[in-house]
């Protein structure tokens, strides 16, 4: 533990923000899991909805620099990838 009093307060900071941090990843990654879950399933409309609360979710992780913002487009653009071909009939 620093001796300095500012320092210690900026630790107990760090520590904070890092808890909200893992939580907000890990709540995003969960909402990830729920809609490749729904795609998985076939249900489009389900899995339609699933992908856009998940999208919302990974936007937000984002702008609160939780993930970096290529990050957050990669993640999305899969998410898509998997709802398209879903939705794309099968040949």
């Amino acid at each position: 533990m620093p001796n300095i009093k500012s320092v210690k307060k900026d630790v107990i900071k760090s520590r904070k923000n890092h808890l909200r941090n893992v939580s907000a990843k890990s709540a995003m990654k969960t909402f990830i899991k729920k809609a490749r879950a729904a795609v998985e399933a076939g249900d489009a409309a389900a899995a339609s909805a699933a992908v856009a609360q998940a999208v919302s979710v990974i936007d937000k992780t984002a702008e609160r620099g939780i993930i970096h913002k290529n990050a957050a487009a990669r993640r999305k653009s899969r998410l898509m990838k998997r709802l398209a071909k879903l939705a794309a009939p099968q040949a």
